[in-house]
């Protein structure tokens, strides 16, 4: 009897740590304390990089459609529309706009920006990219510092952090300051090159790519980028 009672408490035990195990790694709005620097990447990973995949995924379908369409001369009327969409005018910035860059480096700034997914905006708004708000009508957070004469900056709040990577590769493909982005992105798939374009993304200027290209290399990120090659 004594040994029956034993193994139901080891049945138990081990419902409880499975239920912890994904309780930790599934939910962005907890992060466990006294995690190890292995942990907190695993728990990274485990919610970041599916997101990424997909959304990667979803965005390399349609720029192959439009390509296809653009080398077949079909569908003007769904093209213009684009067009119009990511604010472009030749078909050639189109597919500029369209071509989504490597997933290694979109993890690579989640990564940076998220505090490998541990940041207040992560936690509370599935703000993957630190992405600010300046209309009051959206869902969004008030940062802890303000900026200088006291105004308050905003952070965007994201229903999931699928939707927080859909709308960051939408600013990187129409947003004003990443035009020579986009068009290394386009010319080339190496990362190291294309994160030397990033410059506008942050304060800190070139130093962002330079740190972006060396934690790729550190974390071995560009794996991500060969299970998504058979889409190029």
């Amino acid at each position: 009897m004594k040994y029956i009672f034993i193994l139901i408490l080891v049945f138990f035990d081990a419902i409880l740590n499975a239920s912890q195990k994904e309780y930790t790694y599934y939910r962005a709005d907890i992060v466990p304390d006294n995690m190890s620097v292995g942990m907190k990447k695993e728990r990274f990973y485990h919610l970041v990089v599916p997101p990424v995949e997909k959304v990667h995924n979803d965005l390399m379908d349609l720029y192959l459609r439009v390509k296809s369409d653009i080398d077949n001369k079909r569908r003007p009327t769904k093209l213009a529309s684009l067009r119009k969409k990511y604010k472009v005018s030749t078909n050639l910035e189109l597919l500029y706009a369209l071509k989504p860059h490597p997933p290694s480096i979109v993890i690579a700034q989640a990564a940076m920006e998220s505090a490998w997914a541990t940041s207040r905006f992560f936690r509370e708004a599935n703000n993957v990219f630190g992405m600010w708000s300046k209309n009051p009508n959206e869902s969004r957070i008030a940062a802890g510092i303000k900026r200088k004469g006291g105004r308050t900056i905003w952070l965007r709040k994201f229903y999931s952090i699928e939707d927080s990577v859909r709308e960051y590769y939408k600013l990187m493909g129409r947003g004003k300051h990443f035009k020579q982005f986009r068009k290394t992105r386009y010319e080339t798939d190496d990362v190291h090159e294309i994160v030397k374009k990033l410059d506008n993304y942050s304060e800190i200027g070139s130093l962002y790519g330079e740190e972006l290209s060396q934690m790729i290399r550190f974390n071995k990120l560009e794996h991500y980028d060969e299970i998504n090659r058979y889409l190029d």
